[in-house]
């Protein structure tokens, strides 16, 4: 594929911190590249430059081949509260506008809702409509999966793998980078590194770099102990030694000492709460409503020690004020035991002062050392700190205080990947209850044993199983319910069968053309949809193949009742 962007010597630093140091890279045409690194060591600030929001502090070069449309979805999305999401879009391109509204209704969204009236997920929502509304040959994106519901995340993931745009993004999301990614880019120990392949491949490759590495620097390491021994050799020896040798000695000996060392936090050491008694967290007739709209309705349920549950549910649902009941509320309905310790990761994460330091939020040097906060760290502000950073920390202040009940909102939010990692083995191990609200279906599968299921309106169903095992049950019911939909329209109208007979000669050819027709009107359709996503086509185009569409599925339902039909004889 040819190189559309081509990046050299690029830096930037914070204050002494030096995030990235004259790094460079080519993204090729078509590359869908997922950029993971610890936090705290640019990933945002790289994709700032890139989306020309921010300048490198070396110069450096950022050279783009052929005029191309850039889109960035930052983080945080920036907006004005008073604007309806329709203005909030608002596109001098008359055909961006349709494409806006479109993706606003697949996405669930009124274009006439107020912004400042929309939930964190449904504000991401917006920002990922006016995004993919642009139709950019070349998109940025820093975390999108961040407080999206699970529907939304799929959404997003389809119309990436369909989209033939360029794609940079961070993301700690394993099963969307898997599953919209092409190549992963590690940026390591102020290196670039390029893995072509899948989420797996990733991690089988880094790990054999790091095992050639320090099997490198084992070799290194018994060279210098030779060439020490000659070194230290007799002073009449050493007098006689050429300079080249001993500047070679110092060479060897700056590798030696720069064996690798992976930047991970350690949980070893931070355990739960003890003991938890038999009465975890009881639940009678539990009801809330907020401004008259039911949030939980008649829930019942009595939590079990060392139960695993995942919540999921939409955006603005009420997972979070669910949570919030179990922990904190006075509610005569939720009763905890005597032995329960709660600790209690919030959504929206510290709530402390910008201009308080690292050591006083946590006061232990070591539990500080142990989630990468070393001692130059500890005077840096709340406030210059990265947001995987402030995450870390926060973290490390729930679990330091040893609960045997640990209740997550959205825990993966900001976090990188290795850091998910070890989180994750720490709460495999934990020895306690677990109650875990998440968009990461990668964590839900790993840790939970059941779902709490948000369906609205109040209910609050339970599945037993992980999240990917909860997808293929409602597809498996989908399809259950169109198969009968399609069998039982037609059995009222026709008189039932004598017996059993075989096809006619003249019905199994009909079963044939069938079977073709479908085959080729499903392709048809597939086409218009794709005419459609992709936004190139001007208003009279869409309204003629719009009603094509609506046509094309009214004969696909027709052909396909006519076929079940035959089927069943």
């Amino acid at each position: 594929m040819p190189s559309f962007l081509q990046i050299d010597n690029i830096s930037k630093s914070y204050g002494t911190k030096v995030l990235f140091d004259r790094i460079g890279f080519n993204i090729n045409e078509g590359d869908k590249i997922a950029l993971v690194a610890p936090n705290g060591t640019g990933k945002t600030s790289l994709l700032r430059i890139l989306a020309g929001k921010d300048k490198s502090d070396s110069g450096g070069k950022i050279t783009f081949l052929k005029d191309i449309r850039i889109a960035f979805l930052e983080q945080e999305y920036d907006f004005d509260p008073g604007l309806t999401i329709e203005q909030q879009l608002t596109s001098p391109d008359f055909e961006e506008q349709l494409r806006v509204r479109r993706i606003l209704d697949e996405l669930g969204l009124q274009p006439g809702q107020k912004m400042g009236e929309l939930s964190g997920g449904e504000v991401k929502r917006v920002a990922i409509a006016g995004m993919l509304a642009k139709e950019a040959e070349f998109l940025i994106m820093d975390e999108p999966t961040n407080h999206l519901d699970l529907d939304a995340i799929e959404y997003l993931e389809n119309a990436l793998k369909r989209s033939r745009c360029t794609l940079f993004m961070v993301s700690h999301d394993r099963y969307f980078l898997d599953r919209v990614c092409n190549t992963i880019m590690e940026m390591d120990h102020g290196a670039i590194y390029i893995y072509r392949g899948d989420y797996e491949n990733f991690l089988e490759k880094r790990d054999e770099r790091i095992s050639n590495y320090n099997a490198e620097t084992t070799r290194v390491r018994n060279i210098l102990r030779r060439e020490l021994e000659w070194i230290h050799a007799t002073p009449c020896a050493r007098s006689g030694k050429a300079k080249y040798r001993k500047q070679a000695f110092l060479e060897l000996k700056d590798r030696a000492e720069a064996g690798y060392s992976t930047s991970s936090i350690t949980l070893e050491g931070i355990a739960s709460g003890g003991y938890l008694g038999k009465q975890v967290i009881d639940c009678k007739d539990l009801n809330f409503s907020w401004e008259g709209k039911p949030i939980v309705k008649d829930f019942s349920y009595n939590f079990q020690r060392y139960e695993r549950v995942g919540i999921v549910g939409g955006n603005g649902i009420g997972k979070s004020t669910f949570l919030n009941l179990l922990a904190l509320s006075d509610n005569p309905a939720v009763k905890r035991g005597e032995s329960v310790r709660i600790g209690y990761y919030r959504q929206e994460g510290l709530t402390l002062p910008d201009g308080d330091t690292v050591l006083e939020t946590v006061q232990n040097t070591h539990l500080l050392e142990k989630f990468l906060f070393p001692h130059e760290m500890w005077s840096s502000r709340i406030g210059r700190l990265s947001g995987g950073e402030k995450r870390r920390l926060y973290l490390l202040t729930v679990l330091m205080q040893e609960p045997n009940v640990l209740i997550l909102d959205e825990p993966t939010n900001d976090l990188d990947i290795v850091t998910l990692n070890i989180l994750e083995e720490y709460l495999l191990d934990f020895k306690g209850t677990l109650l875990i609200v998440t968009h990461d279906r990668h964590f839900l599968d790993r840790l939970v044993d059941h779902l709490f299921i948000f369906c609205g309106d109040g209910v609050i169903k339970d599945f037993i199983g992980g999240y990917t095992e909860y997808r293929s049950f409602i597809e498996d019911r989908r399809r259950e319910d169109r198969k009968e939909k399609l069998q039982e329209a037609p059995k009222a109208e026709r008189p039932k069968p004598q017996g059993p007979r075989k096809l006619s000669w003249k019905e199994k050819k009909e079963m044939e053309q069938l079977e073709a027709d479908l085959e080729s009107l499903g392709k048809e359709q597939k086409e218009i949809e794709a005419q459609l996503e992709s936004g190139s086509l001007d208003y009279q185009h869409i309204t003629e193949i719009s009603s094509r569409y609506q046509a094309l599925k009214a004969e696909i339902d027709e052909k396909e009742t006519r076929w079940l039909e035959l089927s069943e004889v």
